[in-house]
């Protein structure tokens, strides 16, 4: 996921919006309590299960039907901020994430059945791929007729560059882990290989297509979680004669249900049918709504509120990574009529304090602020006591091998800062009076956590110079190697339910480059070494262990990062839609299933 960069992993962005909270996680019109509320860590295993392969079966359209699904009618979303991007190979962020589910269509997707187990299965290929030379080769064969919204039939020569463009320079916020196991990790798939824009291809040893229909990866390693990986949004297919490189953004070329009719930047975007997209070809998409119109610039709160006042066009609305705001939460948990129209769900993401590590060299100081943080109160900023708990540790409840007994910085016993013992440590590191400069995106729920943190850090003794980033551009800028920054926040999700997708990711020294999600440059020789080594282990459950040992040497010997809560997801519809359910591939409401009850 990747951020909230889903960055889902997305993770994944749950761009969140809120009023000023009380430090103790309060607000008006809500519980005044620290308990924990909404969906548990225990509910999470569930979506730390492995995704299991389907077959070609399962990759059969149409999708199951939703029952009582009507045709017709327009959703209203109502969203924050505009997509970062809607290239498909630029997306690496929740919110476009969503409208990716959409919009493209790549080899492999995800099915999910009613108690949210995921298997994969072939989306415009017939299955979810079939492996050989031990794991090292992988071979997709592509569903017959499948078009594009100009009618083009879909061949394997658009595969192959959609793949390839993902080399290309201008492509610098998608994921790296198909370049990466095709031509070498970190940045070297870049040395490897330009993109196809001057009419080179990768090698056929590489990159194969020996007909229209056939295409095969040849990886450097065997990797058993090919199919998840081409599951995310960024493989989605580009059509080779209607690729605009930079362009593109503004007016991709859709193969999934919907395409875009009007898309006006930072104001609004309108979703019609795509007329060229089969339902017998797709197992896991529905269209039963005529269009989507997605505005933009609407806060948490004015979401809230307009959904939860339920007229006109919020009768038929849904948030796409909006949340419930905190200020009205009584409201809504108390009423059986509204909580009847809201889903809840436990999300995979762990908001973390970055620490430029170019900038912050003394661990001491990092430890400090690590154990200064408000984590209670940052989470009960996103969404009240529905919106989140302390994080302890650097892995999420929902990645295999979390522990929820490892506590290194102590948020169990002292959720909102332990400020003696920071304090001691920046006296010790004669830091007092240090200045430390602390982005933060420019939407109420970051300006009220980053009050919130600075708050705590300048009770330790540290001089926090704050600076308001564009929160359209956020990951962009946290993302540039001379970002100019020293403390800065992002919500980092599983991809997939494995540590693959968390922790090379995220502290992969040989990754730094802009566009990396390793925010704080982090480059550790043994963390780089056990990362080459744990990616792999063939076996789920050693790798799932190895991760939570290294997560403990990072956070013990490094701390890069301090964690500061887990994130869960509360939100509501408007009375007239139906379908409504909580995606655990999507973290959120699955835009594909809704519709309008009348």
């Amino acid at each position: 996921m990747s951020i909230l960069r889903s960055r889902t992993a997305q993770a994944t962005v749950a761009a969140a919006a809120v009023g000023a909270l009380a430090l103790t996680g309060c607000s008006s019109g809500s519980k005044s309590s620290d308990k924990p509320a909404g969906k548990s860590q225990d509910e999470a295993k569930s979506q730390a299960k492995p995704v299991t392969l389907g077959t070609a079966q399962d990759s059969v359209g149409p999708a199951a039907p939703v029952s009582g699904a009507k045709k017709g009618g327009t959703v209203q979303v109502y969203q924050e901020s505009d997509f970062s991007h809607l290239d498909p190979g630029q997306i690496y962020v929740s919110d476009a994430g969503l409208v990716s589910k959409l919009l493209f269509r790549g080899l492999t997707t995800y099915k999910e059945d009613d108690k949210g187990n995921q298997t994969v299965v072939g989306d415009l290929a017939t299955d979810p791929g079939k492996s050989s030379d031990g794991g090292k080769t992988w071979t997709f064969t592509l569903k017959d007729g499948v078009k594009d919204q100009n009618g083009h039939v879909i061949t394997s020569a658009d595969i192959r560059h959609s793949i390839e463009r993902m080399y290309d320079p201008f492509i610098t916020d998608g994921p790296t882990y198909i370049q990466q196991w095709l031509s070498g990790a970190g940045t070297k798939y870049r040395e490897a290989y330009k993109g196809p824009f001057k009419g080179k291809h990768l090698p056929d040893s590489v990159l194969a297509t020996p007909d229209d229909k056939t295409i095969s990866f040849h990886f450097l390693e065997a990797h058993t979680d090919v199919p998840q990986a081409l599951a995310m949004a960024a493989y989605s297919v580009v059509p080779e004669k209607t690729d605009t490189k930079q362009k593109y953004d503004q007016s991709p070329v859709a193969t999934g249900p919907y395409k875009v009719a009007s898309y006006k930047p930072g104001k609004s975007l309108s979703l019609v049918r795509n007329t060229s997209w089969d339902e017998k070809s797709d197992p896991m998409r529905h269209a039963y709504v005529d269009g989507f119109n997605i505005e933009f610039n609407h806060t948490k709160d004015d979401q809230t509120k307009t959904i939860l006042a339920d007229r006109g066009a919020a009768k038929n609305a849904i948030m796409f990574t909006g949340q419930i705001d905190a200020t009205q939460l009584q409201k809504i948990t108390t009423d059986k009529a509204v909580m009847k129209r809201t889903i809840q769900g436990y999300a995979p993401y762990v908001w973390q304090l970055n620490f430029n590590m170019d900038r912050i060299k003394d661990k001491r100081i990092r430890d400090a602020i690590a154990l200064a943080i408000p984590a209670t109160s940052a989470a009960r900023a996103d969404g009240g006591a529905y919106g989140g708990d302390a994080a302890t540790s650097l892995m999420s409840p929902t990645t295999p091998g979390y522990d929820k007994t490892y506590d290194p910085f102590d948020r169990t016993k002292k959720p909102n800062g332990d400020i003696a013992k920071a304090k001691k440590l920046i006296d010790e590191a004669g830091a007092k009076g240090k200045k430390l400069v602390y982005a933060y995106a420019n939407t109420p729920v970051r300006v009220t956590q980053a009050n919130l943190i600075v708050n705590n850090l300048k009770k330790i003794g540290l001089d926090i110079q704050k600076k308001e980033i564009d929160n359209a551009t956020w990951y962009e800028q946290m993302g540039k190697v001379k970002n100019g920054l020293d403390l800065y926040m992002t919500g980092w999700g599983q991809d997939w339910a494995d540590g693959n997708t968390v922790f090379p990711p995220s502290f992969d020294g040989a990754q730094i480059q802009d566009g990396s999600s390793n925010y704080s440059h982090t480059n550790d020789k043994h963390v780089n070494s056990e990362l080459a080594r744990i990616q792999l282990i063939a076996d789920a459950d050693e790798r799932a262990s190895e991760y939570a040992k290294l997560s403990k040497y990072i956070s013990e010997k490094i701390n890069p990062a301090a964690p500061i809560y887990y994130t869960k997801v509360f939100q509501i519809a408007g009375s007239n839609v139906g379908g409504l359910r909580y995606s655990t591939v999507s973290s959120y409401t699955d835009p594909t299933s809704v519709y309008l009850k009348k």
